[in-house]
């Protein structure tokens, strides 16, 4: 028999608010997070808009001395596997710390350390690179700088899927507890990489948006006027729990976590499928492993970058998943808010799910002004709402054709 698992401690970094808290008050209140583009000189590109995270201070989860030895996508998941440490109340001098693991990827890693050491090796030559270098870059070293920081000793790994990577690392690590191979872990992702190279890329595929002018509306989706999506960084990390355990120590339970599907489009190495059969898939694989029909599912947190392949074939994936109840159910993208987080995005977006059913209200869709006919659903335009929400399904697209849809339920003996 499969172990249950559930979620009892939540933990983010975002453009919104350096806790999980505020982000989801900032998401409630249909607060933009999004901005012009300070951490490098937005000249050379054509998008000028960014979700930044504003006045985070490293060391007050690390030393300064360590922090000058972690990239900003560690610092991040080390911020918020604290938090929800915290938020979880969890003593782990009292846990079998074995038993214990860490599952936090990251869609691209240290790419601001790889810059800056380049221009190190360019400038100084290579007997200036920093020793420091290699374990600063790899995009494993969020789980292991988690792990050295908590004292974590089981299972320990990372994946990096593009922007479905956070989905991945949480839904793959809810398959780790209900296996039994760790009673408690630690899943997300993170990523900080708005630098020059980063930010550049994106705007030479013309992905990002481009309407500068106002920033705080740059990121529209499922609006028919939608120009791109808003590069954006950030963390979030929440805690996977065996439910006895759980119980056993009295645990604040957030909600369930009942299904994780996973599927492969095999189509392009950056656009969706057209027919949105993948996505599709994907939703009705996690909802068959959570024994979740169709017409049960009351909210969900939409990929929904906002450019315009990925919300119309989203839109057609939905209604392939849920049939006509696709109308019924209301779904929003908390990207409008944020900007795009790539590998942290569908662990942010987990975050929002599980708050949804605690409080039992979804967040907006903001910057919804011009419906487009491709795009026919209920996106929560604008306002939060106020409703049931027992059941919520949370997606997540990634270059390459990775598909993720993670499913969350209220909490019930």
């Amino acid at each position: 028999m499969r172990r249950r698992v559930v979620v009892t401690g939540v933990g983010a970094v975002t453009p919104l608010a350096n806790n999980a808290e505020d982000t989801w008050r900032g998401f409630l209140a249909g607060k933009s997070g999004t901005g012009h583009l300070t951490q490098i000189d937005p000249t050379p590109f054509n998008s000028k808009v960014s979700g930044e995270v504003k006045g985070f201070d490293p060391t007050q989860y690390q030393t300064l001395k360590d922090t000058k030895k972690t990239d900003r996508f560690v610092q991040f998941g080390i911020a918020s596997a604290k938090m929800a440490l915290e938020n979880s109340k969890l003593n782990l001098s009292n846990e079998n710390v074995e038993r214990c693991g860490i599952l936090v990827g990251s869609g691209i890693g240290g790419l601001r350390v790889i810059e800056e050491q380049h221009k190190v090796l360019m400038e100084k030559g290579a007997g200036r690179i920093s020793p420091f270098l290699i374990p600063m870059l790899i995009v494993n070293m969020a789980p292991g700088q988690i792990s050295i920081a908590l004292g974590l000793k089981g299972p320990s790994t990372c994946v990096a899927t593009a922007c479905a990577t956070g989905s991945n690392a949480i839904g793959d690590a809810f398959k780790i507890v209900q296996r039994g191979e760790a009673d408690i872990m630690f899943a997300g992702g993170t990523e900080a990489c708005i630098t020059s190279l980063g930010f550049g890329g994106f705007d030479a595929m013309k992905a990002l948006s481009t309407l500068n002018e106002d920033p705080s509306t740059a990121s529209r989706p499922f609006d028919a006027s939608r120009a791109g999506f808003v590069m954006g960084e950030g963390c979030g990390v929440i805690i996977l729990e065996e439910l006895e355990h759980a119980k056993k120590r009295n645990a604040p339970i957030l909600a369930e976590f009942v299904g994780y599907g996973m599927t492969s489009d095999a189509n392009h190495i950056t656009a969706p499928d057209p027919s949105g059969e993948g996505a599709a898939r994907c939703m009705l694989n996690a909802m068959k492993e959570a024994g979740i029909r169709p017409d049960e599912v009351d909210y969900i947190n939409a990929h929904g970058t906002s450019t315009y392949l990925n919300d119309k074939v989203e839109t057609i994936a939905i209604k392939k998943a849920l049939g006509d109840h696709a109308y019924k159910t209301r779904v929003s993208s908390t990207k409008s808010m944020t900007g795009h987080l790539l590998g942290a995005a569908g662990a942010v977006e987990a975050v929002a799910c599980i708050l949804a059913i605690r409080d039992q209200i979804v967040p907006p869709t903001i910057n919804y002004k011009n419906p487009d006919p491709d795009c026919d659903l209920n996106y929560v335009p604008n306002q939060a709402e106020k409703t049931k929400v027992r059941v919520t399904l949370s997606n997540s697209l990634g270059f390459g054709g990775h598909n993720a849809c993670i499913a969350f339920k209220a909490f019930e003996e």
